[in-house]
C-alpha cells in the first residue's frame, strides 16, 4: 500500500471520532492550547527496600512540593505553625482531622477557615492543568461542588455570597470532614503529575507489599526494575533460585512475616524441615539481622531456616549455572571444591579455611543434588509462590508498569549501571549463542524477563527466561547488579573475609567521566547536550563527601538510603528528584521517625534542595514526549480538516 493510501486510511479512521469540520477544529484548538500549559511535576524515587512509612510520607508530601505550594500561596499571611498544620492535614487528612476535632473548641470556625485555605491551594495546584484533566481527578462524591469552588472567583460581587454559602452548607450538613479529606487527596494527586520508581521496592524492610498496594492505587506511575525487584519477579515466575534468594534475604533480615502475613505464603513445610534436619547442626554463621519489631522467640527457628534455605539456594544456583554455560559463572561452583577433612575450600586454586562445613544435606559426591526431603520442600514452596494471588497481582503490576530502563522527556532512567569493561568498552554477554552489549543487552534481558512470566507456547524460552531472571539478579554482566559476584558462599563459610568482597563494575569508577556518560546517552539515542541519566542502586555516601550530582548534572544518583540499614553509612535517609516546569532539583531527606509523630507533632521530613538545572524558559507540555505525540495528532487532524474542506472525506453528524 502506498503512503498516500495509508494516510487516507488513517484519516478515515480519525473521521469516525471527529466527524466534521466543527469537531476536528475544536480538537485542534484544544490540543494546541494544551501544548502551552506548564509541564506537570515529575517525582523520582529509588531504592525503597520495603521501608513503607518514609516512602509513603515522601510520596504524600511530594518531596517538599506541597509545603512549597503552601509557602507560595500564603507567604507571610500564615504563621509557620499554621503552615505546618495545613501541610500535615494534606498528608494525613483522616488521622489529623481526628486529633483536631478533639482539640478545637470551635470546630465549625476551624472548618470554615481550613476549607477556604484548602480551596486556595487546590486552585493553585490545578492551575497548570486543563479543566478536563482536573475534572477527571475530582472525587466522585464531591466533584460538582469542588469544581464550582475552584473555578469561581469569590471576589466577583455576584458570586461571593454563592461561594460562601457552599462552604457554610458543607459545614452545616455535617460533611466538612469528608469534604476536607477528599480535597487533601486531590491536592496530593495534582501536586505531582507523575511518579517514577527507579528500582528496588523489595527486600530488607518489612513493608514492600504496602508499597506495592500504594503504587497500584497511584494515578500515574512507572517503574524501572531493580535487582531486588527482579528476584521477586523471578520467584513469582517460578524460578527456584530466585525463590530461595527471596527467602534468604527475608530470613536474614528478620522479615519472614512479609511473606507469611503480607502475602500469605505458607512456610510451614520449610520450617518443619529446618527444625528436623538442622536440629543438631552448627548454625552460628547464620545470625539474623533483626530490627526492633522482630519477635526474638523465633530466633532459633529462623537461624535454622536461614541455613536450610542457604544450602538449598547454593544447590539450585549450581544447577542453574551448570545448565547455562553462557552465564560464564563456573567459578561460583564451590560446593564441589570443599575438602571436608581439612575444612577448606579451593577458590581459584587457593585453599581457604572454612568457618563451617557442617552440611547434613550435602553429598560430597553429588553436592548439587537435592535430598528427597529438600525436593519436597522446594516443590511446596514453589507452589506457594506461583499460586499466591496477591504476589501475582503485584508482579503483574511490575510487568505492566515496569521495564529495565525508560526514556522519558530526555531522561534515561535505569536502576543499576551500564556494564563496562575497565577500558571503557561495553561488556558483552552471550545469550543463546549471540553476543549482546549496551542497549541491546538491556533490551534482550527485558524481553526474556517477560517470556519467563508470560510465555505459554515455547517452554524452552520460558525456562531460559526464568534462569536469566536469576542471572539478572546476581550475574556479573547484569545491568542491575553491577558487581563481579554475589559472594553468598564466601560471606557465610570462608574465614578470610577479604574473599567476601564484591567488586563493583567499572561503571562506578567511570561515572565521573563525562565522556562515558555521553557514550551511554548516545547508545540510547539521546542528545548529551540536554539529557540526563537518573540512576539508583548504590547509596551516596554524603558524610564521606560523595555527591549525587555528577558530570555537570548529566548523571543523577538518587539512592541516598531509604533503607535504615544504609543510613549510618550514607548519613542521610534518601535522595529524591523533582522535575517541574522551572527546573530539576535533588532533594536530600533526613530520617523519618514515624507516621504517628508526623501527625501528632506535625514533624515533616527535613529536606534540603540542590538545584541541578534551571530552565531559561518555563518548560511547557510542548517540550515533552506527550507534546511530541500531541503535535503528531494535530498534524493529522489538520490533514483531516483539509480533507473535509476539499470533499475528499464527507462530513458526518451535520444538519
Amino acid at each position: 500500500m502506498q503512503n498516500e493510501d495509508l494516510e487516507f486510511t488513517l484519516l478515515k479512521q480519525l473521521s469516525k471520532q471527529w466527524q466534521n469540520i466543527a469537531q476536528a477544529s475544536t480538537e485542534i484548538i484544544n490540543l494546541n492550547s494544551i501544548l502551552n500549559l506548564p509541564n506537570g511535576t515529575e517525582h523520582f524515587l529509588s531504592d525503597i527496600h520495603g521501608e513503607y512509612e518514609p516512602f509513603n510520607h515522601v510520596v504524600k508530601n511530594g518531596s517538599g512540593s506541597i509545603r512549597k505550594k503552601i509557602d507560595d500561596e500564603f507567604g507571610n499571611a500564615l504563621r509557620d505553625k499554621e503552615k505546618k498544620q495545613l501541610a500535615t492535614l494534606i498528608y494525613y487528612p483522616e488521622e489529623k482531622l481526628n486529633l483536631i476535632v478533639q482539640e478545637e473548641e470551635n470546630i465549625d470556625d476551624w472548618y470554615k477557615i481550613t476549607l477556604h485555605r484548602l480551596v486556595q491551594i487546590t486552585k493553585r495546584v490545578a492551575s497548570k492543568y486543563t479543566r478536563s484533566k482536573v475534572r477527571k481527578a475530582l472525587p466522585k462524591d464531591f466533584s460538582y461542588v469542588i469544581e464550582e469552588l475552584i473555578t469561581e472567583k469569590a471576589e466577583v460581587a455576584n458570586k461571593e455570597a454563592y461561594y460562601n454559602e457552599i462552604i457554610h452548607t458543607i459545614i452545616r450538613i455535617g460533611r466538612a470532614k469528608q469534604f476536607i479529606t477528599q480535597l487533601c487527596y486531590l491536592i496530593q494527586n495534582l501536586v505531582v503529575d507523575h511518579l517514577h520508581i527507579v528500582g528496588d521496592i523489595f527486600d530488607r524492610g518489612p513493608g514492600p507489599h504496602h508499597v506495592m498496594d500504594t503504587l497500584i492505587n497511584h494515578h500515574s506511575v512507572d517503574i524501572q526494575w531493580g535487582n531486588h525487584d527482579i528476584s521477586w519477579m523471578g520467584a513469582a515466575a517460578g524460578s527456584v533460585p530466585c525463590i530461595f534468594s527471596v527467602l534468604r534475604f527475608a530470613v536474614k533480615y528478620g522479615n519472614l512475616d512479609t511473606l507469611e502475613e503480607g502475602y500469605g505464603i505458607n512456610l510451614v513445610p520449610l520450617a518443619t524441615f529446618a527444625m528436623e534436619t538442622y536440629k543438631d547442626t552448627d548454625c552460628s554463621q547464620f545470625a539474623i539481622k533483626y530490627n526492633t519489631n522482630y519477635n526474638t522467640k523465633d530466633l532459633d527457628l529462623d537461624t535454622k531456616m536461614h541455613k536450610a534455605i542457604t544450602m538449598i539456594l547454593l544447590k539450585v544456583e549450581g544447577q542453574c549455572i551448570m545448565r547455562n554455560p553462557d552465564f560464564n559463572m563456573s567459578k561460583r561452583l564451590l560446593l564441589d571444591k570443599i575438602d571436608y577433612e581439612k575444612k577448606t575450600v579451593n577458590i581459584d586454586g587457593v585453599d581457604y579455611e572454612m568457618t563451617d562445613c557442617d552440611f547434613p544435606t550435602v553429598n560430597p559426591e553429588r553436592p548439587y543434588e537435592l535430598t528427597p526431603e529438600e525436593e519436597v520442600v522446594v516443590e511446596r514452596v514453589l507452589h506457594a509462590f506461583t499460586h499466591c494471588e496477591k504476589l501475582q497481582e503485584h508482579i503483574r503490576f511490575l510487568y505492566a508498569k515496569g521495564s529495565l530502563y525508560k526514556i522519558h522527556n530526555d531522561n534515561l532512567l535505569y536502576h543499576g549501571c551500564m556494564p563496562f569493561n575497565k577500558d571503557g568498552s561495553f561488556m558483552e554477554m552471550k545469550i543463546g549463542g549471540k553476543a549482546y552489549k549496551g542497549k541491546q543487552l538491556y533490551d534482550v534481558l527485558d524481553s526474556y524477563a517477560r517470556k519467563a512470566y508470560y510465555s505459554l507456547d515455547d517452554m524452552q524460552e520460558k525456562h531460559l527466561g526464568q534462569d536469566l531472571l536469576w542471572y539478572t539478579w546476581c550475574g556479573e554482566r547484569s545491568p542491575v547488579f553491577g558487581k563481579d559476584k554475589m559472594a553468598t558462599f564466601e560471606s557465610y563459610f570462608v574465614k578470610d573475609k577479604s574473599m567476601s568482597k564484591e567488586t563493583k563494575n567499572a561503571y562506578y569508577e567511570l561515572n565521573d567521566n563525562e565522556e562515558m556518560v555521553d557514550k551511554i546517552l548516545l547508545e540510547f539515542g539521546l542528545d548529551p547536550a540536554k539529557s540526563h541519566i537518573i540512576n539508583g542502586h548504590v547509596p551516596v555516601e554524603v558524610k564521606n563527601g560523595d555527591s549525587p550530582i555528577k558530570c555537570n548534572g548529566k548523571l543523577l544518583i538518587i539512592d541516598g538510603g531509604f533503607c535504615r540499614a544504609y543510613q549510618s553509612k550514607t548519613g542521610i535517609a534518601g535522595y529524591t528528584l523533582i522535575q517541574n516546569s522551572h527546573g530539576m532539583y535533588i532533594i536530600a531527606h533526613e530520617p523519618f521517625e514515624s507516621k504517628e509523630k508526623a501527625v501528632k507533632e506535625e514533624n515533616d521530613i527535613v529536606s534540603d534542595s540542590m538545584t541541578v538545572e534551571i530552565y531559561g524558559d518555563r518548560r511547557r507540555v510542548a517540550d515533552t514526549d506527550i507534546g511530541k505525540e500531541l503535535k503528531v495528532n494535530i498534524f493529522y487532524l489538520e490533514k483531516l480538516l483539509a480533507a473535509y474542506r476539499s470533499g475528499a472525506i464527507p462530513e458526518k453528524g451535520t444538519n
